[in-house]
């Protein structure tokens, strides 16, 4: 067995998530890191059993779209088998809807983000949903590889509401606040970026990273990097 550590990186979907832009950011970052990388555009690698029966990490970003059945059983194999499984906002966590077997891997489903304000504000174009909004760290995102060292941290984006469970180690949240013209009447507090532990496998998940100019803002940036190298086999 070649000592190269190997990724399989996968991308498609929705283009409004920048699926190719945003994963060419960090193609350089694994391969400076010793990653030999494989590049899909879509999951059908995920149903190449030999292929991903040592693969050491994979990177999706793949947002709705769908999977097929052998595909879903490649991935969720290889993951308990001991393949990482990372990516950021809905290329992961908005990923194959109408797999219940797929969210239960990841932990996390995108639900909905805040919006502007209905009348004064909003233009029809996706900065409708950009809210100021802050990612806060956990007690245990302050000692954890991923996030130790990092501060609380201001973003103007999407902020994701996660539907989640907690079997997830979560490292920061994010509230989505209270709205005179949404219909919750109080702050919710989701997980923003997490941690999964599933067979022998990790999965990491962080939900900004809606465009490749949030990906750049230095945390997000930092988070999605070691987040990375921290899931990897």
């Amino acid at each position: 067995m070649s000592s190269t550590k190997r990724a399989l990186v996968t991308r498609g979907g929705w283009d409004g998530h920048q699926p190719v832009e945003a994963t060419e950011l960090f193609i350089p970052f694994l391969r400076e890191h010793g990653f030999d990388v494989r590049v899909e555009e879509g999951p059908a690698a995920y149903a190449e059993s030999d292929y991903m029966r040592d693969l050491d990490l994979v990177v999706q970003s793949i947002t709705m779209s769908s999977i097929e059945p052998d595909q879903l059983r490649g991935l969720t194999r290889a993951v308990a088998t001991g393949t990482g499984f990372a990516g950021w906002h809905g290329g992961i966590a908005d990923s194959f809807r109408a797999s219940a077997d797929y969210l239960q891997l990841v932990g996390g489903q995108f639900a909905t983000h805040a919006a502007l304000h209905p009348h004064a504000q909003r233009t029809g174009e996706m900065e409708d949903n950009y809210v100021p909004h802050r990612i806060e760290l956990t007690t245990a995102g302050r000692e954890h590889p991923i996030t130790a060292g990092l501060a609380d941290f201001d973003l103007v984006t999407e902020q994701y509401w996660i539907l989640s469970d907690d079997l997830n180690d979560v490292l920061a949240t994010t509230t989505t606040a209270v709205r005179e013209w949404e219909p919750w009447h109080r702050p919710v507090t989701c997980p923003a970026v997490w941690t999964r532990a599933w067979g022998e496998g990790r999965v990491f998940v962080a939900t900004p990273g809606h465009r490749v100019e949030v990906l750049q803002d230095p945390n997000v940036r930092a988070i999605v990097e070691r987040g990375l190298l921290w899931a990897a086999r």
